[in-house]
């Protein structure tokens, strides 16, 4: 027993012993990459072998012709929608006194639960839904991996100084960047030789705060996206390893977040959406990739924009003129270059500063329920993504709903159509629980034309009747 030792003893002298050099100290190994030797840290995926760390790609529109166009077809499709289906016959299990009711399969092991036999684990993809998913994911952390380092190289330290951000939240964002190197190796292996390569990006910010505000979306889109399909994976080891990335990415969203003066997480809950919606969002920034690169096999719905998207580097973030982003694409960040009077930036003010915090409480919030938001969205047939190849498209009918997806709910009000592409909708005041808004932190608007009910689980169902699809700052 260790009651009677000192604590460097129980230690093994380690508490009071000089330091060991690493190759000395033993260590337990996983079974190893083909041609790794034994312990040896696998080798990380990259463009650029002699700096792994750097994500170096060019930037900048496509300008070729497309030698494909389209999406990635299967041999058949079962079905062209689903209605609302019932409960599974499965769905049957009821505790009522909290006794258990099974054999245990080991000791202290309830009965129940997948993939807890004895069956060794095997961190590959499973079926053509697991690798278009992972494929999805891992060009968006192909994207990061450019995005954080071609915002330290585009901006000066005087230029991020004058954001209010610091060397130090540089080298935060630098390690950022070396998260998404891992974070690629992992998805990579996962794949195997059909993993794609990292393409060429076409960003839309000029400024320190357009870029932060760019990071808010783009890595709520990537988060969010991997919790829309992470249940549904056939391969439960491989939605083991992504929990464990995109833990880290949502760590990154609400530091980005801080960074822009909003707070950090203003909900108890982040939204899952479907593959199709991740790829609609993630597809128009990518404007080149290698000829050999994995086709994407999910759809890219028409995008919306919102004429009135609040701008959270305003004193007053409503009052925002119309289309006050810096490009056309749905995504594109505010514009940040407004006078000393108009901008939050530095304002000595309670309730109205956005400079980088911990956390900030606006007097005046982005958003808020019975706001109206208006609309203008674009027909399908329009070629965006990797070398312009694909072609936006969608099944859906007439519109009518505006779909607010936000924390655990998905919420429809009317959509009142004033012109050819052209309608608003407003703000709704739901709740997810007394006191909590459905509607708060970086949103999800979709054009539809019914109000189908559906849950986080099969949000996916309503893509057949999504007319166009948008992403919004709210609360």
């Amino acid at each position: 027993m260790l009651r009677n030792l000192t604590i460097a003893a129980a230690l093994g002298g380690l508490a009071t012993a000089a330091p060991r050099p690493a190759t000395d100290i033993p260590a337990i190994t996983t079974l190893p990459p083909t041609g790794t030797e034994p312990g040896a840290a696998p080798t990380r995926v990259s463009n650029n072998p002699e700096e792994p760390l750097t994500g170096v790609t060019s930037h900048g529109p496509y300008s070729g012709t497309p030698t494909i166009t389209g999406g990635k077809k299967a041999p058949t499709t079962l079905a062209l929608s689903i209605d609302t289906p019932p409960p599974a016959p499965t769905h049957s299990y009821y505790n009522p006194d909290g006794e258990l009711r099974a054999p245990a399969q080991l000791p202290y092991t309830p009965g129940g639960g997948k993939g807890v036999n004895d069956t060794l684990p095997r961190y590959m993809v499973a079926s053509d839904y697991d690798f278009e998913s992972v494929n999805l994911g891992l060009h968006q952390e192909w994207i990061e991996l450019d995005l954080f380092h071609h915002g330290l190289a585009k901006f000066s330290e005087q230029d991020f100084i004058d954001a209010g951000l610091t060397a130090e939240d540089r080298s935060f964002i630098q390690f950022m960047a070396n998260q998404e190197a891992d974070h690629a190796t992992l998805l990579t292996n996962m794949l195997g030789e059909a993993a794609p390569k990292q393409c060429t990006y076409n960003y839309p910010f000029t400024t320190v705060r357009e870029f932060i505000d760019f990071n808010v979306k783009l890595t709520r889109w990537g988060e969010s996206g991997v919790w829309g399909f992470l249940s549904h994976l056939d391969s439960r080891e491989v939605g083991t390893m992504l929990v464990q990335a995109e833990s880290v990415e949502a760590r990154q969203q609400m530091a980005f977040r801080q960074m822009l003066g909003l707070h950090p997480m203003p909900f108890s809950f982040v939204p899952g959406v479907p593959q199709s919606w991740h790829w609609t969002l993630l597809a128009p920034y990518i404007s080149e990739c290698p000829a050999n690169n994995t086709r994407i096999g999910w759809q890219n719905f028409p995008a919306l924009r919102i004429l009135n998207h609040p701008n959270p580097n305003r004193v007053s973030p409503n009052d925002t003129r119309e289309n006050e982003l810096v490009g056309q694409r749905v995504a594109d960040p505010s514009n940040s270059t407004l006078s000393d009077s108009e901008s939050c930036v530095g304002n000595t003010t309670v309730g109205y500063n956005c400079s980088p915090g911990i956390s900030r409480n606006r007097t005046e919030p982005l958003t808020f329920p019975g706001r109206k938001v208006f609309l203008e969205w674009e027909d399908p047939g329009m070629a965006v993504g990797p070398n312009n190849s694909y072609i936006t498209d969608t099944s859906a009918k007439d519109p009518k709903f505006l779909a607010w997806v936000g924390q655990l709910n998905l919420t429809y009000t009317p959509l009142e159509v004033t012109g050819p592409n052209q309608g608003w909708s407003y703000q709704p005041p739901n709740e997810v629980f007394h006191g909590d808004p459905a509607i708060n932190g970086t949103v999800f608007l979709a054009i539809t034309d019914s109000d189908l009910y559906l849950t986080p689980f099969n949000l996916s169902l309503i893509n057949p009747h999504v007319r166009a699809l948008g992403i919004m700052h709210a609360g």
